[in-house]
């Protein structure tokens, strides 16, 4: 038997936690830090008791080490996405599936999606009101779904209307029960997971149709849609993924590439309409045709807004010893991207919103970690980027957003993501359409950012 050496924690009970992170989100974890220092244990729902870490050597050390003696949470959003997703593989299978994931999400294939996005991006704002305050979010979230469903599917008809129906619906919900213990008794479409379930397989029924389609596609070699390319995907083997394993895939990329980026989207508008100047650099770098600013600019929004708070992780050898701490086989271990984030050594002056930190210096990814880390790092983070890149872009170029003298919004938790409590309040008016170098720029170097 191990020896556990872990650090002194809250003995509430691990209802009690859960309920308060949900309600009072990103004020528990920095009270506890104060409390207790830069780690600490906590009784966590699902995962029982876990460790907490912020202590950024400590975190590397996590990150680095091999998924044969860390590896994910057992209980993650797996449960939600299915038994093929990224999150719910471990180990060699892990390996395997990010292998074939990875092509359509870097270089020439990641700038094919740019005019795509910037297409739905000026359908969207085309309906901004003028001279009143609105909520972005839920136009973000349009145009990250449709983006996404392009990216993925490459065309539309019948069974993407029923998907702009249902995965707004399906990921909101999935997102709360994520976090949620999966009851012992089914009480079927009279319970929340019952309900779930149901979306669950009208989803897989509607990609079932797609994908027999793509297979009939004679220029499927052709296309440059995600699920073209993993119909074409061959294993070391040469064996072909499963469709079971493709829908579980394509729900992964579809909830990871839509709610976290419009959210973050969302914090953005927050964050600039709360920062003139800095918003007034970035309009006229667009109308320079530049893009330096505002690739900080989304860096430095991620860093200080980051959507999801925690990276997960679980000991599979019999022990580990990881910084000052040791511990057993089956260890659950919490990584705060918030208390990391916010760490004066690793950020000097790290409350103040400031891009600059950013403009010519790329963030250390075990430092900055909005994308989580190491071998489970989100694959389609060079895609979110460079979707929050074109989307600023274009909001920049074509609308004058007004600043506010108002306070910075509330954390909202809408389950695994925490969004800005009004949605992203923004009042813009429309500029005059500019003929300069900012409307045929494109982000090149998009495909190499983190």
């Amino acid at each position: 038997m191990t020896t556990a050496t872990l650090p002194p924690g809250p003995n509430v009970p691990p209802v009690v936690q859960a309920v308060y992170a949900l309600t009072v989100p990103r004020r528990g974890m920095p009270q506890l830090c104060k409390r207790y220092g830069d780690a600490f244990t906590v009784n966590a729902l699902l995962f029982g008791r876990a460790l907490v870490l912020s202590n950024p050597a400590e975190i590397k050390q996590l990150f680095l080490t091999p998924p044969d003696i860390v590896d994910n949470l057992e209980r993650n959003l797996g449960r939600v996405l299915g038994p093929g997703s990224m999150f719910a593989l471990r180990g060699e299978q892990h390996r395997k599936q990010r292998k074939l994931l990875v092509p359509p999400f870097h270089g020439r294939r990641l700038a094919a999606y740019e005019q795509i996005i910037e297409e739905e991006t000026v359908r969207e704002l085309a309906r901004w009101p003028q001279g009143r305050s609105f909520a972005t979010l839920p136009s973000m979230m349009r145009i990250t779904l449709n983006a996404i469903l392009r990216a993925v599917f490459g065309a539309e008809g019948e069974e993407f209307d029923q998907l702009r129906e249902l995965l707004p619906r399906a990921v909101t919900f999935g997102s709360r029960l994520a976090v949620l213990p999966i009851p012992t008794v089914d009480w079927g479409r009279w319970s929340p997971w019952g309900r779930f379930w149901l979306m669950r397989r009208e989803y897989d029924a509607i990609v079932e149709k797609l994908i027999a389609k793509a297979e009939q596609d004679k220029n499927l070699d052709e296309r440059n849609d995600v699920l073209a390319l993993l119909l074409q995907s061959r294993y070391d083997d040469g064996s072909k993924m499963s469709h079971s394993d493709i829908a579980d895939q394509l729900l992964t990329l579809l909830s990871a590439g839509h709610e976290t980026t419009a959210t973050t989207l969302a914090w953005a508008v927050e964050r600039l309409r709360r920062h003139p100047e800095v918003l007034q650099d970035l309009v006229a770098e667009v109308d320079a045709g530049g893009s330096t600013l505002r690739e900080a600019t989304i860096l430095e929004v991620q860093r200080t807004r980051p959507v999801i708070d925690l990276v997960g992780r679980q000991v599979k050898a019999e022990s580990l010893q990881l910084g000052r701490w040791t511990l057993p086989k089956g260890a659950a271990i919490i990584v705060s991207i918030s208390l990391l984030h916010e760490n004066e050594s690793v950020f000097p002056n790290a409350r103040k919103f400031d891009p600059s930190r950013f403009v010519g210096a790329r963030p250390d990814l075990y430092q900055w970690i909005p994308f989580g880390g190491g071998t489970r790092r989100c694959l389609g983070a060079a895609f979110a980027n460079m979707e929050m890149n074109v989307v600023l872009r274009t909001m920049l170029r074509d609308f004058t957003l007004i600043p506010t003298a108002e306070g910075d919004e509330r954390w909202h938790s809408r389950g695994i993501a925490s969004a800005p409590g009004k949605g992203g309040q923004a009042l813009v008016r429309r500029r005059a359409r500019q003929t300069g170098p900012s409307v045929q720029t494109r982000s090149t170097d998009a495909a190499t950012t983190p």
